[in-house]
């Protein structure tokens, strides 16, 4: 395969890097948005959870390795915050996908292109 490739023109190979870079790139923010979107579900639940209950009772977070008793309404507070910033995380992750995304169908069709020359249209 690697032969194959050396024997392409230098653009066509150069296209062929670019392609691969776009790809990992895209498997890196596709990877990202998913451990983002994990912390924001498991967020919800500990919000869902902490409005059932009263602000007397007894909340313990982690921190580190240790868990610290806090206050309701400080975690909640934490919590949200958190979560506001996870969601614009995600925003700024989706629209990274979706410029990759124009970016690899871009060189894709470039790619298309410089390997099956248009052929001569009959009349």
């Amino acid at each position: 395969m690697s032969d194959e490739i050396s024997q392409l023109p230098q653009p066509v190979q150069e296209r062929l890097l670019r392609l691969q870079q776009l790809q990992q790139t895209l498997q890196s923010i596709l990877g990202q948005k998913q451990q983002v979107e994990l912390e924001a579900t498991e967020i919800d639940q500990a919000l869902n959870e902490l409005q059932k209950m009263t602000d007397e009772a007894v909340i313990y977070k982690s921190a580190g390795t240790l868990l610290m008793r806090s206050e309701r309404p400080k975690v909640i507070t934490e919590l949200t915050e958190r979560k506001d910033l996870l969601n614009t995380r995600s925003t700024i992750l989706t629209k990274q996908e979706e410029r990759l995304r124009a970016q690899l169908k871009d060189v894709q069709t470039k790619l298309q292109q410089d390997l099956n020359p248009v052929s001569p249209s009959s009349e």
